[in-house]
């Protein structure tokens, strides 16, 4: 038996035999579970000689016409013997629409079995990003579409949120062990809507972020002393509703003037931001952490994905 061992490559290495940048190597990663590195003791991603094959396989489907997604769902595949062809087409019939709308239909039965279960589905077939993105933000701002119009009780909320939220506390486990920057991440004073901002951290975490969580409800004093301790690269508070700040914008500012401060969340608007001096975030949690990322890391370019 041949017991040489496999030469790995470092990230940089990999994109230059692809020709493609190590910023969409590591998109593709997060999104579509494709590569899958080693990590060397230092940290460095270390790829085999199998993910540069898959890599290319992929690329060869792209050319073919098939989406980013379909062509990696397509790779994949061809290492278990399933045909291609009906992987992608399979997918691009159904993505995971079809099991957020069993989980949709599980939350609103107070069916928590079924809906663990269409959970686990879409964490297996899919990517966390994707999961995030594509299924639980569309359900939330439905959810609330749904309670704010009356078609929904408050306890039809509260068992799908607290369901969601102990599902992305699972997720979150060793999130404050990253080695990269440092995020502190808190809701603003009597907020308590925090899933959203679970998503950012977890999202920040799986780039290598090191998450300092305070959740709901946050003082802006504690969060002052607890950030100013952390020396953070980046804190982020989130509001649903700008009036909850509205006593608060001098010590908001105050804390802008001394540490790295974003606003997110539908509270988050430009004029509160302008008033404070605090950056905003517009996007969603997973696409404001990609990019968050990429800002520290200002040498890569900014690539157009498929979802």
């Amino acid at each position: 038996m041949d017991e040489r061992p496999v030469s790995l490559l470092r990230i940089g290495e990999l994109s230059r035999r692809l020709g493609v940048s190590e910023h969409v190597l590591r998109a593709w990663e997060l999104r579509y579970g494709l590569p899958v590195p080693v990590r060397s003791e230092g940290g460095f991603r270390l790829y085999s000689p199998a993910d540069e094959a898959r890599l290319r396989r992929m690329q060869t489907h792209i050319a073919q016409g098939l989406s980013t997604a379909q062509a990696a769902r397509a790779a994949l595949a061809e290492d278990v013997g399933t045909s291609p062809a009906d992987t992608a087409a399979g997918s691009s019939r159904t993505g995971p629409h079809a099991t957020a709308a069993a989980l949709a239909a599980a939350l609103d039965d107070f069916d928590e079995p079924a809906a663990q279960a269409a959970l686990d589905r879409l964490l297996s077939d899919y990517t966390v990003e994707t999961v995030l993105r594509d299924v639980l933000l569309p359900y939330l701002s439905r959810l609330g579409e749904r309670w704010a119009s009356g078609a929904l009780s408050v306890a039809h909320e509260h068992f799908a949120s607290n369901l969601l939220r102990g599902r992305l506390s699972n997720l979150a486990r060793g999130w404050g062990n990253g080695h990269g920057p440092t995020a502190v991440l808190a809701c603003a004073p009597g907020e308590q809507h925090d899933l959203p901002l679970l998503m950012l951290g977890i999202t920040l975490s799986r780039r290598g972020w090191r998450i300092v969580y305070l959740g709901v409800d946050t003082p802006l004093e504690d969060l002052g002393q607890v950030a100013a301790g952390a020396r953070p690269d980046l804190v982020v508070l989130a509001l649903s509703d700008p009036q909850r700040l509205h006593r608060h914008k001098k010590p908001l500012a105050q804390l802008a003037d001394t540490l790295p401060l974003a606003i997110a969340g539908a509270g988050a608007t430009s004029a509160l931001a302008k008033r404070t001096g605090a950056q905003l975030i517009t996007m969603d949690p997973v696409t404001a952490a990609e990019h968050l990322d990429r800002d520290r890391h200002p040498g890569q370019p900014d690539e157009t994905l498929d979802n």
